[in-house]
């Protein structure tokens, strides 16, 4: 896109003045909290690493000051909302961007995998995520990168206790099924925090920019993905129990104690003092005992 072409557009009302001309207000049931600071913006873009031939999908468009950004340098940029008002809103501030495709509807119904295969190479996600829906939002997009053919990278603001979590080591208070589950289909790594007042209206809370990196084979290499996910649920469904207790009930006593023994975890310990490597163990193990 040409520096002419990008000087001679009006520059994009703030979101104050947005939300006057259309009568609108941030709706709290949708959990929108509007980033509103140019600088912080202009990080999350820089942190995409976004190349002119990039296609980009944003989850949660809003008032569009990013979706803004994102256009002025991405090959094309596929915004999603879910809010018919603020689709609205898009279509009529950023009339003027070719290469900006804005979509009404759920981010979770949305085929990244079309998407990619449209664009002809592995899409960049982008999104300032409602807390209400980060936990489905970033366990479909993991699903749904396929070893990075689908989604090479994504960019997700997220709430800062949330991120903790997605890069806590085992033994850690917050060690958890999010950690595993995470650590196992992506590279994470923590880039900046975001404080209340860039929003409008503000948040409770301190969030953080993330960027994952969907991981070409899984961190420990499990036979049964499906089965690796139901072990992790399983034994952090009853964390407070020793494994062998948390996993009883779902897989039956006598299998469960025999795959722990096969992968060489002792059935006293609990599930956050388990790595990624020793699930993927346990799940191997249990894939081979009789169900």
């Amino acid at each position: 896109m040409s520096e002419a072409t990008k000087a001679a557009r009006t520059p994009l009302a703030t979101a104050r003045e947005l939300l006057g001309r259309h009568g609108l207000s941030p709706k709290k049931s949708l959990g929108q909290n509007f980033l509103v600071a140019p600088r912080v913006q202009e990080r999350i873009v820089t942190a995409a690493e976004i190349q002119a031939t990039d296609v980009v999908v944003e989850i949660g468009a809003g008032l569009g000051a990013l979706t803004a950004r994102l256009a002025d340098v991405a090959s094309r940029v596929i915004a999603i909302d879910r809010d018919g008002q603020l689709v609205e809103v898009l279509r009529a501030e950023l009339a003027d961007r070719p290469n900006l495709e804005i979509v009404l509807g759920d981010a979770l119904e949305f085929d990244l995998g079309e998407a990619a295969r449209k664009a002809g190479r592995p899409l960049v996600v982008v999104g300032n995520l409602p807390y209400v829906v980060t936990s489905p939002v970033l366990f479909a997009t993991i699903e749904a990168a396929a070893g990075g053919q689908v989604v090479d990278r994504a960019i997700f603001m997220v709430q800062k206790e949330f991120a903790q979590r997605m890069l806590a080591p085992p033994g850690s208070r917050t060690y958890g099924r999010l950690s595993v589950m995470v650590q196992q289909a992506a590279a994470a790594e923590i880039l900046f925090h975001v404080g209340a007042g860039a929003f409008l209206p503000p948040p409770a809370v301190t969030s953080t920019v993330l960027r994952l990196r969907p991981r070409a084979q899984p961190l420990a290499a499990v036979r049964d993905t499906e089965l690796f996910a139901r072990v992790v649920r399983e034994a952090f469904g009853a964390r407070r129990k020793m494994l062998r207790r948390a996993l009883e009930p779902g897989f039956g006593g006598a299998r469960a104690a025999a795959a722990l023994a096969a992968a060489d975890i002792e059935g006293t310990r609990r599930a956050e003092e388990l790595a990624v490597a020793d699930f993927a163990r346990l799940t191997n193990a249990l894939s081979e005992q009789h169900a």
